[in-house]
């Protein structure tokens, strides 16, 4: 009797198991949907944000390498209006180890600061028909971490991050996943934005049903450092046309001679990034043609980013420009931190550019001049746009680099032999803007009167320029097209800072892509809680067969024990199950972890129509913008505690 109440029990616990396995498989399920997801990057108000609607953001940090609390800081701002497809930009800047946050309220952001405490509209932004990511990249830039030991040293393995921060980052956000990917940037970033396009296209060969192909679309980069051997020799020719330097001088000579030593460093060996014999050519001229005392009391030199201003020597524009006085203190604050999802624990305080980043960036891999030609061959449209006015990454020394780069059957902008394509003029709003020169999948923009951070100077030309590139049709949205010609030829409409209506349809569509990528997340989930119930089923299945099996085959057999036992002659006795053990009980999943795997927190504010629509019918309002460069640059706060050093994070020399 005994024997027949445990196999009882026994076989009631094997019919409970589906129940148990779907008790399991809904609990684990509800922990996914409970795991943190986009909601909680949320920035649900902006402090000193203007009077409107709050352009829709995320904001926080993405874990890369675990194994050194390696965290890369990013600030994601919604596109405010639908043209035909949805484009998402990716900012970086310089240095290495400069804030892109640089380019998020100096530059191209929606918003730039009027003061320390109040945010005004950016008129000329770039998340008009694009959203935008900006991230602090390497780790241990701006509002990014890493334990001290763990600063990046390669370009290689700054890519690399760079893709897992990606591929988690898309997961938190899946409905960005296939939109048009475009890399800018700026100055330093010239290194790192092929290298990261290189590793996406490395990343794209081995894709498949979950893990999806991203549509990169095109580089932006402006005043980069590309080419170094090119970039050294253009600061002296750049200073005999502004008149900084005159030939035939004792300074020209003292400079050319350096010039001459770079040049025979680089001979030596042709494939590094930085040489200090050639940086102390820019070094020098700003030194040797300091002079004149300004108003600090101080000898005055040349500001490297724009030679049209002058600053203290030895800070020569490394306190440029005026916004980054608003900048920092505005970062800085605990309310601002809050906001931004920041992990206050772990930052120290913001500061534009991290010395020690740069300190420790030793790169051995080869300069990024040397991919172009590779991703310009396999289908990446490139842009490489420069202010005229910038001595440190100056456009004499881009329009070199191009002129001497050999890639899709030809070398630099040379047509057929002996012609090459035209520079064609470029006037915006009746103004002489620049000038656009293309071919072969390559374009180039020189920006008339303007400084190292083009976008600072010249928003809404910097936005016409980019909504060129990336192939912006407003036709259905409305609004009052800019004028933009080049050589007289009116070029197709875009709305540059215009109060452009909403496209119904477009909307529509938009809203119906959502909710795609939304679901599509769900139901990526839910095929795998499907196949772990189906795999949970089929050993449940098996063990009842086996058991049905033993028993209709061998006789009873004790279920805990397993001993064998036949039906009694005894009239006296009766026949029983053998054993009154239970087996084990199944095993937890002790390591199963709760990814994400492309989930999507479905928060009602995270997908608010409501709010996508007053975002879609927000009109800016305002302009300003910035970006960055240093080469083992000190901090702000390391700066004012050490007089003898200058009051900027960054040094001559150092790109941002």
């Amino acid at each position: 009797m005994a024997a027949t109440t445990n196999a009882g029990r026994s076989m009631a616990s094997w019919r409970r198991l589906p129940t148990l396995i779907a008790a399991f498989t809904l609990s684990w399920a509800s922990s996914l949907v409970a795991a943190a997801g986009s909601a909680d990057y949320f920035v649900h108000d902006l402090p000193g944000a203007p009077d409107g609607p709050l352009v829709k953001m995320h904001a926080g940090h993405i874990e890369v390498t675990p194994e050194n609390n390696g965290n890369l800081f990013f600030w994601h701002f919604q596109n405010k209006h639908i043209a035909n497809k949805q484009r998402t930009v990716i900012w970086l800047n310089g240095g290495p180890g400069c804030s892109s946050e640089d380019g998020a309220l100096m530059e191209i952001g929606p918003y730039r600061l009027k003061d320390e405490d109040t945010l005004v509209y950016n008129d000329g932004a770039w998340n008009e028909f694009a959203n935008v990511l900006f991230v602090d990249n390497p780790v241990g830039t701006g509002f990014s971490y890493v334990d001290t030991n763990a600063y990046i040293h390669e370009l290689t393995e700054m890519a690399a991050n760079f893709v897992t921060f990606l591929e988690r980052w898309f997961a938190l956000f899946p409905e960005y996943e296939h939109d048009d990917l475009y890399i800018a940037g700026e100055s330093y970033a010239g290194q790192h934005i092929p290298y990261i396009a290189q590793a996406i296209l490395e990343r794209n060969k081995n894709t498949g049903p979950v893990n999806h192909k991203w549509n990169l679309s095109g580089l932006l980069i402006g005043n980069g450092w590309v080419s170094p051997k090119e970039q050294y020799d253009a600061y002296l020719q750049f200073a005999y046309e502004k008149g900084i330097v005159k030939k035939g001088t004792d300074l020209a000579n003292q400079l050319e001679i350096q010039q001459r030593i770079c040049q025979k460093e680089i001979a030596v060996n042709p494939d590094k990034i930085d040489y200090s014999d050639c940086e102390a050519i820019l070094q020098n001229m700003l030194q040797l043609t300091a002079g004149g005392v300004g108003a600090s009391g101080k000898n005055q030199c040349y500001n490297m980013y724009d030679v049209r201003l002058k600053d203290d020597y030895p800070s020569c524009g490394m306190a440029w420009p005026p916004d980054l006085k608003s900048v920092t203190p505005y970062l800085r604050k605990k309310e601002v931190i809050k906001a931004l999802n920041i992990n206050e624990n772990k930052s120290t305080g913001w500061t534009e550019c991290n010395g020690a980043v740069g300190m420790n960036f030793h790169p051995k891999t080869k300069p990024s001049i040397t991919l172009l030609p590779d991703l310009l061959s396999s289908g990446v449209p490139i842009l490489l746009f420069s202010g005229a006015e910038d001595l440190i990454c100056n456009h004499l020394g881009t329009e070199a680099l191009i002129s001497n780069m050999e890639w899709n059957g030809g070398k630099g902008f040379e047509l057929t032999p002996g012609t090459w394509a035209p520079r064609r003029d470029w006037t915006f709003e009746g103004e002489p803007a620049g000038f656009w020169q293309q071919a072969r999948n390559l374009t180039y923009v020189l920006f008339y009167n303007s400084s190292h951070m083009v976008p600072f100077d010249y928003p809404r030309r910097t936005r016409d320029m980019l909504d060129r590139f990336m192939g912006v049709d407003i036709s259905s949205i409305g609004g009052q097209p800019t004028d933009s010609r080049l050589d007289g030829e009116k070029l197709p409409e875009t709305t540059v800072g215009g109060a452009a209506g909403n496209s119904t349809s477009n909307q529509a569509a938009e809203k119906a892509k959502l909710e795609m990528a939304k679901w599509e997340a769900y139901r990526k989930s839910g095929e795998l809680v499907l196949v772990i119930v189906i795999v949970a089923a089929a050993v449940w299945g098996w063990f009842v067969w086996k058991d049905r099996r033993k028993t209709a085959g061998q006789g009873y057999m004790g279920v805990a024990t397993g001993e064998r036992h036949s039906i009694s002659t005894n009239p006296g006795s009766q026949g029983n199950l053998g054993g009154g053990g239970s087996r084990t009980r199944g095993q937890g999943l002790e390591g199963f972890r709760n990814k994400r795997s492309g989930r999507r927190d479905v928060e009602a504010q995270d997908f608010d129509e409501s709010e996508l629509d007053d975002l879609h019918l927000s009109k800016p309002e305002d302009p300003h913008a910035d970006s960055r460069y240093s080469i083992g640059g000190a901090s702000d706060d390391e700066e004012e505690q050490k007089p003898e050093k200058s009051s900027s994070s960054r040094q001559p020399g150092g790109r941002s």
